[in-house]
């Protein structure tokens, strides 16, 4: 692991997955934040919606659609979820997992690794 400190790694991904949805929705969150516990790295983002989506959750019809849709891009886009995790940590993600709250305009995403990275940091101290 080329990273000096947790809260660099931290920014680093949270860094990389601002310019990854930028890419791939054409906007990223208003703020991103990405914490590592023990064997989890959780990635919190903040205004995630789009101002058309924005509109739909005012509607119930329109709330299941959004959820729907970000449901199935980020089940098309695990992979390259997971790789900027991998890539970012030198671990291997074992399982992801990732909701939106239509209320709040809130993405989590939540990634259980194949190391504590936390014991990783404390060993290189």
């Amino acid at each position: 692991m080329m990273i000096n400190t947790k809260k660099r790694l931290e920014a680093e991904i949270s860094e990389a997955f601002i310019k990854f949805q930028r890419e791939l929705i054409g906007r990223g969150p208003q703020e991103t934040k990405t914490y590592i516990i023990n064997d989890m790295l959780i990635t919190r983002f903040k205004g995630v919606l789009t101002v058309e989506e924005k509109h739909l959750v005012n509607h119930n019809s329109g709330k299941k659609l959004v959820k729907k849709m970000r449901s199935l891009l980020r089940e098309m886009y695990t992979k390259d979820y997971e790789k900027i995790v991998e890539d970012h940590t030198g671990c291997k993600v074992l399982s992801s997992h990732s909701d939106i709250s239509t209320k709040t305009g809130e993405r989590i995403e939540v990634f259980i690794m194949d190391k504590d990275l936390e014991r990783l940091f404390e060993t290189t101290k």
